[in-house]
């Protein structure tokens, strides 16, 4: 299993503070992120995901344009997103766009589609929160066509049909990759079942065990449908430090603060130390040590039976600085170890 797994870091753009508290430009926390996958990709991490938001403590709302910055420092991490919205986007222009980032990045774009975790772009962009579940349901139908390469002909009620079109520019490989994300819901892993597609387990709250039926379903289904055994990748929140109470220390104010600004707007109590605590021990929170987060990163893979695993490695307004530290630790230590406890 061990060569199997692949190591990824994913960011949404957190807009960060400089190292005396006071909140960065949003210019610059995009160019702290393309720094920081450059240094991913010298580490030798396999992957960089970045998400999409369109509300302010989120600096990246075009993270393809940011990927590939990142594409003309880099040489061979792979370029994705955690995720990308296809509900309120066009699934031509978001194939247009990553086959264009697969043309410059010499193959290593990938594509997590998914509803996202906020609705602020279904207003931004004039679409009714009403048609949440019809506009996934068919733009995800129209994009597993696209995909294929070849001329498309589709018909839905939430775009204009297509009658055997061409979408340039087509790939070099035949095939951009690409996942669906799923929080946790058994229709959306039949679906993506269904249409061929790698799911993406968004692991962001409780024991990631508790996704374990999921991947199950997932692999049934794929047999019901004829489908090939495909790939599982997960995302999980996490940050690395030299020590487990450093790390958990560091990480706690900005994960506070990022979950109860959050909390305020879906009705979620206030964050507590003590939850915060439980959530590292036995949660989703993949945090402290090399030799603990490896231990814990390495339980996921082998209960989830994941080809992948990102890590969530920036949560709030953490400073450049020390997210620079976490990835280094997860490329050096973390990612090493985790290697050989996948190995014994």
């Amino acid at each position: 299993m061990a060569t199997e797994v692949e190591f990824g870091l994913d960011s949404f753009g957190d807009v960060t503070v400089d190292v005396k508290g006071k909140p960065l430009p949003y210019a610059q926390v995009i160019r702290n992120v393309v720094e920081q996958a450059v240094l991913a990709d010298r580490l030798g991490v396999d992957a960089i995901g970045l998400g999409e938001h369109h509300r302010d403590d989120f600096a990246i709302s075009a993270p393809e344009i940011v990927l590939a910055a990142i594409a003309g420092q880099t040489e061979r991490i792979r370029l994705g997103t955690a995720v990308t919205v296809l509900s309120s986007d066009d699934p031509v222009r978001v194939f247009e766009r990553f086959a264009t980032l697969d043309a410059v990045s010499q193959g290593r774009a990938e594509i997590t589609l998914g509803r996202g975790s906020f609705t602020e772009s279904f207003p931004l962009f004039g679409y009714d929160l009403g048609d949440y579940e019809k506009l996934f349901e068919e733009k995800l139908e129209l994009m597993a066509r696209l995909l294929a390469e070849g001329p498309v002909t589709w018909e839905g009620s939430v775009r204009a049909p297509l009658r055997q079109q061409e979408v340039y520019p087509k790939t070099e490989s035949g095939r951009i990759r690409t996942w669906v994300g799923v929080g946790g819901s058994p229709q959306s892993v039949i679906r993506a079942a269904r249409l061929g597609f790698p799911l993406a387990l968004a692991v962001i709250g409780g024991d990631p065990a508790r996704f374990a039926p999921y991947v199950e379903l997932y692999h049934r289904a794929l047999d019901q449908f004829g489908q090939e055994r495909l790939p599982v990748s997960a995302h999980v929140p996490g940050f690395v430090a030299a020590t487990d109470k450093e790390a958990a220390d560091r990480l706690w104010p900005h994960a506070r603060n990022m979950l109860n600004r959050i909390g305020r707007e879906r009705g979620w109590p206030p964050a507590t130390r003590a939850r915060f605590e439980a959530d590292i021990a036995e949660g989703s929170w993949h945090v402290g040590s090399p030799e603990t987060v490896a231990r814990k990163v390495a339980e996921t893979v082998r209960t989830l039976g994941l080809r992948r695993i990102d890590l969530k490695y920036a949560t709030g307004t953490m400073a450049h600085e020390h997210l620079m530290s976490s990835i280094e630790l997860y490329a050096t230590k973390v990612i090493p170890r985790v290697r050989e406890l996948l190995a014994d």
